[in-house]
């Protein structure tokens, strides 16, 4: 039986791996050390001597060349969560570490909160309760102009794992669906159903623009001032993608004069916003505190599809969702 370790945040162990995944997991994985965090591996690097793999989420130790030099044995990483981009380092590809990440597991409920938001603000939900919040009384809907879910336009920024899914669960709805992602082909773009555009465009003709795109250096501040004013009146942006993506300093002036529009914010930069930032105070800006990701319940996901990748590494067979060098940046 190989030597196995879990090593992550303690809050979120038994959510992430409940009892019935470990149990599971230990049919073939000896585990004879207690629950670790990244501090406590740190202080004792000697409990890794042995170990081949390690079940780990969020809170997880930077796999470093410190770190790899007490774990000779180590041979695959199993992430049950996102982002592995500040757990793995160059040390870790070159022990050849085999890497799998829940992130599909957790593209699942960040579709699923975009959903949510965009047919809410198809019937413009968040403007009218803001205002009736505002002015404490129900609000004249005589000139309502929310377009509602018939023949709606949704602009989509990046067709990674959040923003297909978000696609398919468009398909049951009578909502035309356009996308800018430079690296989709026409075919694929047929296959999901969505017109390809101009990053322009997509602010330019969509009821609701909703923002997946990838953090990395090129797309830091990509979305500028002037794609907040070309968006249509009383159209709504929603990010749950990362806060830097959005030059928000701009977004915030154009908020401040055109408070047709509305931001639905699951993300920031920094994060959470500073105090005093105006997006705890601009009545058309709605703030979450990223929270479209895995929830309680949810996490439970993301250890579920580790211990598939585990019976799948045991048995010899691709990995369903392994990182590499080279897809890390923008597959998690």
């Amino acid at each position: 039986m190989i030597k196995g370790l879990y090593v992550m945040n303690r809050g979120w162990f038994d959510k992430v791996y409940p009892q019935e995944v470990r149990k599971e997991i230990e049919k073939s994985a000896m585990i004879d050390v207690p629950l670790q965090t990244k501090e406590s591996i740190t202080e004792n690097l000697s409990i890794l001597r042995d170990a081949e793999v390690m079940f780990s989420g969020w809170g997880a130790p930077k796999l470093d060349e410190r770190f790899l030099e007490a774990a000779p044995h180590l041979k695959a990483l199993f992430y049950a969560a996102g982002s592995v981009k500040g757990v793995v380092t160059d040390a870790c590809w070159e022990r050849n570490i085999m890497v799998s990440s829940a992130y599909a597991a957790n593209s699942i409920p960040v579709a699923e909160y975009t959903l949510s938001q965009i047919l809410f603000s198809l019937k413009h939900g968040w403007h009218y309760s803001m205002a009736i919040k505002r002015k404490e009384k129900f609000v004249d809907k005589s000139s309502d102009c929310a377009p509602g879910g018939y023949g709606s336009t949704v602009g989509l920024i990046s067709l990674g794992m959040v923003g297909r899914k978000v696609c398919e669960l468009l398909k049951n709805y009578d909502i035309h669906v356009i996308a800018y992602d430079p690296y989709v082909s026409k075919e694929k773009a047929a296959e999901l159903g969505v017109e390809l555009c101009s990053l322009d465009e997509a602010f330019e003709r969509s009821d609701i623009v909703s923002l997946h795109a990838p953090w990395l250096k090129e797309t830091e501040g990509m979305i500028t001032a002037a794609h907040f004013e070309r968006m249509k009146p009383y159209a709504t942006f929603i990010n749950t993608a990362r806060g830097a993506i959005v030059r928000e300093p701009e977004m915030i002036r154009v908020l401040q004069r055109r408070t047709d529009l509305m931001a639905i914010l699951d993300v920031t930069y920094p994060e959470p916003p500073k105090p005093g930032s105006p997006l705890y105070t601009l009545s058309n800006v709605i703030l979450t505190p990223h929270i479209a990701g895995s929830g309680v319940n949810e996490a439970q996901r993301m250890g579920a599809y580790m211990l598939d990748e585990f019976k799948r590494y045991l048995k010899g067979e691709p990995l369903n969702w392994q990182i590499t060098k080279g897809n890390v940046a923008t597959l998690a």
